[in-house]
């Protein structure tokens, strides 16, 4: 009997992680020097926390968040506007024949640390971590 590997559940592949992170780098740079000719975009500080890339490598969805967590909102509407000028620049940085199209997202693991936080601060867990 062979053994067939599903790739529904599996992790994404060591080349998915390599090119997200390079795009993820890219991007994080792109925005950091105001690259991107937009002004409402330019005078806000983002942080790209991570780059997920879909199997086929098409399509790169950021996880980015305002330094500060103000204007959350308007980040993801702003990177959508110019996501084309995006998408070029990290196709010409990393020499890419074809560019991952770029969808962007909150990136919500400052929150889950927090709450997480909160969890572990309450009496009864700290209660039974002591015992």
């Amino acid at each position: 009997m062979a053994n067939n590997k599903s790739s529904e559940g599996a992790g994404p592949t060591q080349r998915q992680l390599q090119i997200g992170e390079n795009v993820r780098r890219t991007l994080a740079e792109v925005l950091i020097r105001g690259d991107i000719h937009d002004a409402d975009l330019a005078r806000m500080s983002v942080t790209v926390g991570e780059v997920r890339m879909s199997s086929d490598l098409k399509i790169a969805t950021a996880y980015v968040m305002p330094l500060g967590g103000k204007g959350q909102d308007e980040l993801v509407g702003l990177l959508a506007r110019n996501k084309h000028e995006l998408r070029r620049a990290v196709a010409k940085k990393l020499g890419l024949k074809f560019a991952p199209d770029l969808r962007f997202r909150l990136d919500s693991t400052f929150d889950q640390m927090d709450e997480t936080r909160r969890l572990f601060a309450q009496d009864e867990v700290q209660r039974d971590l002591e015992d």
